[in-house]
């Protein structure tokens, strides 16, 4: 599998193109900054026909790019029914704290917990995990997890934000990623990669709760 990691936006959030191999189908990841070049650049090196821009959330960091990428892809934006109201709703995805206020043309696909998104032959599962936002999701394909703001190499997501919730954040950290495989690898909206039993270990979120 291929993936590429691309820290942009104001905020570096990290974005991912992801794909089975070269000249094959594939989907991106939370392209959250304006400048775009190096991604379309990579997109077209590789020859990656994206057919998805699969959102975690809405908060304008993780979102910035889609009205241009699916200008030049054609590929759906997918985010999960709670957040829906991010893409078209500028306060409601932050950027008004920018001093300038984003909105968006309306997601193409509405996500479910539990969905399976075909992707060419890949497979990707939407986790829905509710804490950083209410319509925060995770998405998993062969043993990795692209976590957004759920997860963190040694933390967890901010849930101070309007509609957030740190019972509910670790109430999805628990139910559904720590019920992943341990060797799980875990691509953050933010830093470093991890696994999940690194984060079971040293996260001091995480080992030192007690659920």
């Amino acid at each position: 599998m291929i993936i590429h990691k691309f820290p942009i936006g104001p905020v570096e959030a990290n974005c991912y193109i992801v794909a089975k191999e070269k000249n094959s189908e594939g989907f991106i990841v939370d392209p959250g900054g304006l400048e775009l070049n190096q991604i379309i650049q990579t997109i077209e090196e590789d020859n990656i026909k994206v057919t998805h821009i699969l959102l975690t959330h809405g908060h304008f960091d993780h979102i910035l790019g889609i009205d241009e990428l699916r200008k030049h892809t054609g590929a759906s934006v997918c985010i999960h029914e709670q957040d829906q109201n991010k893409l078209t709703e500028a306060n409601d995805n932050l950027s008004t704290y920018m001093g300038a206020g984003y909105s968006f043309k309306p997601a193409e696909k509405i996500l479910q917990d539990g969905e399976v998104i075909e992707v060419g032959n890949m497979q990707v599962k939407v986790l829905h995990t509710p804490g950083h936002t209410p319509g925060g999701v995770c998405y998993y394909i062969d043993n990795r997890l692209f976590s957004g703001d759920t997860l963190f190499a040694g933390s967890v997501g901010r849930t101070d934000f309007p509609g957030g919730s740190m019972r509910q954040l670790m109430t999805s950290i628990q139910e559904k990623l720590l019920e992943l495989p341990k060797d799980t690898l875990v691509y953050p909206g933010h830093n470093e990669d991890t696994t999940i039993e690194h984060e079971m270990k040293h996260n001091p979120y995480i080992s030192s709760r007690v659920f």
